[in-house]
């Protein structure tokens, strides 16, 4: 059903609530040429459509964008949830619409495959997926682990490994194939063994594979010592070979849960735009299969979505779920969610979110490999050059500006409840980090975060103010990166002369503000300006009633979002710094507190914040500290009270 109503509230195409139904469905919202925009399931479809259709100022930027840019909204009722899961599953994998979750996992992942529905099965590397009658193992991360692996099976359940022309060649001459002659072949294409007997083998590889019960390295051991004990020294000699393969193989696979838990852990680590997933797959206790992809995200959509979708894309390439799936949050419909993955599987599949235990660490460990997994996605993207260029270029466009943005320079302020107040300026050429541009400022008093913003603007473009060349004010608090002393005044009017193209602020249009009046009363022209709200990554300009929208997944945004974050960072990293030097020459001026008491009282609370929360009768246990010095410390720090910092 399609609906494209008059103009009523919000949109012009927005339906009657009563027009829409209370029953499970899939949605898509199209624009003006019927391109499909998004795609959506819902247990309740008004209830879920509703919320796409209240006033727009209430709804997410992007999400806004999303319902603003359709010309209509049609919807499909099903019976039941999972119907509603398979209908969603499907149209997003053919009509791929642009604001639906975006997996960037563009490679195929290689899997240990044996083919049992031919005459000799054959035990191969392939990242192919569906050959009649075979049997697949994996995920593997990389090829060579894949490799390895079987290098070490072959030597512990002989089987064919030759190329399906290769065998039919050997059979029908006699001879034996080239990877038999040498050794790497164990099939009846080698001459050793028949096709009953290697079928034997294969059904023992297989079920090793499938169970990898770490019993068989006492039956190899016992096999050897029977064998020497009779003084079959050739046999004994196979035996040791395979016992140390197999031992290889279980060193190489270690052990983190119970020998009979099959589970599959999904770890997820997401920002404003994109995602990371590792999956580790776990069988019979072992890491058997490591994958990982990374996702766009053009809504800013929740973590429990986002897990619907990780899954859902996980398994339709042909991945069999394991009895139990263990993610960092539950979507809404978990239920429905586990009843097509049963589907998939043929048996009863759980879905649960790991809290305590093995299966929690295991979880965590998965989610620091997303965490890293998401860095090095995002530092790559940053430091490929078509990437940067790509990204400069949106820039220049985006912000009408006359050449793109070569010299970045983005300001961040940080403080501690209005009190040791700093600033970062950090520099990014070309599209990377300048850090021996980097420069802190010491803001002595302020009276918000826009105050801040001016009064750094204002001491950084003196600097490239028109007339003579003089020091700006407040100078001495203007230090380069790496040291607390500011360095001679000629050099750092040599450093800041260099002139940038762009300025960024972190913030929104109080920010911009701000900035943009401290660079009109410095008179300096021809540089532009925008800061970055982060809650919606919105680039704000001076004088806009709407921000500029880059597109989620632009490399624009992700430039600007990592110029951001490094100016949090540096300001951060500076503003602890001071604070922690602040909190030492505080304790030093308290008199009857010399060094050795200060190090002592920090070594027995272990932290400043638990030596202020503490009573005067718990420092006065402290070595060396008596009531009265006590009562003295306790009324100095409570004087001085100081929160976390921003």
């Amino acid at each position: 059903m399609s609906t494209a109503l008059p103009k009523n509230e919000g949109v012009p195409y927005r339906p009657k609530a009563a027009e829409i139904p209370t029953a499970p469905g899939v949605y898509r919202f199209r624009d003006a040429e019927r391109r499909v925009l998004y795609v959506g399931k819902a247990k309740n479809l008004r209830a879920r459509l509703s919320n796409y259709f209240a006033p727009l100022h209430t709804l997410q930027e992007r999400t806004r964008r999303m319902v603003t840019s359709a010309a209509s909204v049609e919807w499909t009722v099903v019976r039941t949830d999972v119907e509603a899961l398979n209908l969603e599953i499907t149209w997003i994998n053919e009509l791929k619409p642009p604001f639906n979750v975006r997996f960037k996992d563009d490679k195929s992942y290689p899997y240990l495959v044996v083919t049992l529905a031919d005459e000799a099965p054959r035990a191969m590397v392939s990242r192919k997926r569906g050959i009649p009658g075979a049997r697949y193992f994996g995920p593997y991360p990389k090829v060579w682990a894949v490799n390895e692996t079987l290098d070490l099976l072959i030597k512990l359940f002989p089987i064919r490994t030759c190329k399906d022309s290769d065998y039919r060649r050997a059979m029908a001459s006699g001879k034996p194939c080239f990877a038999g002659q040498i050794g790497r072949c164990f099939g009846p294409c080698s001459g050793r063994v028949t096709i009953e007997e290697h079928r034997a083998n294969v059904d023992r590889f297989v079920a090793f594979m499938q169970n990898q019960d770490p019993r068989i390295l006492d039956d190899l051991e016992h096999e050897m010592r029977s064998a020497a004990a009779v003084q079959d020294y050739e046999t004994a000699a196979r035996r040791r070979d395979q016992l140390q393969a197999a031992r290889a193989f279980f060193e190489k696979s270690a052990m983190v849960l119970g020998d009979r838990v099959d589970i599959d852990v999904f770890g997820v680590e997401h920002d404003e735009l994109a995602a990371a997933v590792q999956l580790f797959i776990v069988r019979s206790g072992r890491v058997r299969g490591v994958r990982t992809w990374t996702v766009d995200k053009e809504l800013d959509v929740p973590l429990g979505e986002l897990v619907d979708s990780v899954v859902q894309n996980a398994y339709v390439d042909g991945l069999n779920p394991a009895r139990e799936v263990i993610v960092p949050e539950l979507p809404d419909d978990a239920e429905a969610l586990e009843t097509w993955l049963a589907t998939l599987a043929g048996r009863k599949v759980r879905l649960r979110a790991a809290q305590r235990g093995d299966k929690a660490a295991l979880l965590q460990t998965a989610t620091q490999n997303a965490r890293q997994s998401l860095m090095l996605y995002k530092t790559r993207r940053s430091a490929d050059f078509t990437t940067r260029s790509r990204a400069l270029e949106d820039i220049q466009e985006a912000l009408g500006m006359a050449d793109a943005p070569l010299r970045i320079e983005c300001f961040d302020v940080s403080h501690l409840s209005g009190t040791n107040i700093v600033a970062s300026m950090v520099v990014f050429e070309d599209g990377l980090p300048r850090k021996d541009e980097y420069r802190r400022f010491t803001i002595p008093n302020s009276n918000d975060d826009t105050d801040s913003i001016h009064q750094v603007l204002t001491r950084r473009l003196a600097y490239l103010a028109p007339g003579p060349t003089v020091d700006p004010p407040s100078a001495a608090g203007d230090t380069a990166a790496g040291t607390d002393d500011a360095p001679a005044a000629s050099e750092r009017r040599r450093k800041f002369a260099y002139r940038p193209n762009l300025l960024v602020v972190d913030g929104g249009q109080p920010q911009v503000a701000a900035a943009a009046r401290a660079l009109e009363e410095s008179g300096v022209e021809g540089i532009y300006l925008c800061g970055i709200a982060k809650r919606l990554e919105e680039i704000w300009t001076p004088d806009a009633d709407f921000p500029v929208i880059l597109p989620r997944n632009s490399d624009a945004l992700f430039l600007f979002q990592r110029v951001r974050d490094e100016a949090h960072r540096f300001a951060i990293t500076h503003q602890r710094q001071r604070r922690k030097r602040d909190i030492g020459t505080l304790l030093s001026e308290i008199p009857g507190l010399g060094p050795a008491r200060v190090k002592e009282l920090l070594r027995h609370f272990g932290s400043v914040s638990r030596l202020r929360a503490a009573t005067e009768s718990e420092i006065g246990e402290v070595k060396g500290i008596g009531p009265t010095l006590a009562a003295t410390v306790h009324g100095h720090l409570r004087a001085d009270g100081v929160s976390a910092p921003r």
